[in-house]
């Protein structure tokens, strides 16, 4: 019983972590451009607001997911699959991992605010507002993706519109929405890379 209880945590875990790593990775990457003062470069690096408007994306998309359809909506918890929603101990059960999830995202954010307060006194880098827009975009696109994979496709802990005839349907629009997200981020960036003023 304890055994299946602490592999069950783990899998609840497992967008976490692999979110956590594209975090760490996309912090490394805004932190090393923190003591290049290269002044004879011919052009600016958009990479630290890119990287920074990724995480606040991730931690964006991830409120609009909880606040949407955990919560206003209520189509599904965070365990709302393997544990329904049919009870005061099954809500009180989604309603802690409900928090754990917003914990999560409320960090994220806090992290992006933190980097994108930090690359402001960065040398020799981008800052164009298209950049920012499109990497929220993105973000949230990746968020969707990954969290979609795992907690909808792979490890069903829940749907994101449990009482449904076509579940499925549902959870292959979310991952849809989250592609073109990623696609309309994509294109402002490189839009954004590509002009002098935007």
């Amino acid at each position: 019983m304890i055994k299946s209880y602490y592999d069950h945590t783990f899998l609840i875990f497992s967008a976490f972590i692999i979110l956590t790593a594209l975090l760490l990775f996309l912090t490394y990457c805004v932190l090393k451009y923190r003591n290049i003062a290269n002044y004879n470069s011919a052009q600016a690096s958009p990479a630290p607001m890119i990287c920074t408007a990724l995480i606040l994306g991730i931690g964006l998309g991830g409120f609009a997911d909880g606040i949407i359809f955990h919560q206003i909506l209520q189509w599904h918890g965070m365990l709302s699959h393997t544990t329904p929603l049919n009870s005061v101990l099954n809500k009180s059960v989604n309603m802690f991992w409900d928090g754990i999830f917003h914990l999560f995202t409320f960090l994220t954010v806090v992290l992006g605010i933190y980097l994108l307060w930090k690359i402001q006194h960065f040398m020799n880098i981008t800052t164009k507002g298209g950049l920012l827009f499109g990497g929220l975009l993105a973000g949230w696109g990746i968020f969707n993706l990954i969290e979609g994979l795992i907690n909808h496709h792979i490890l069903k802990l829940h749907y994101v519109r449990e009482i449904s005839s076509q579940p499925e349907s549902w959870n292959i629009g979310f991952l849809g929405f989250g592609l073109v997200l990623l696609i309309i981020g994509s294109l402002f960036i490189l839009k954004a890379k590509t002009r002098n003023t935007y």
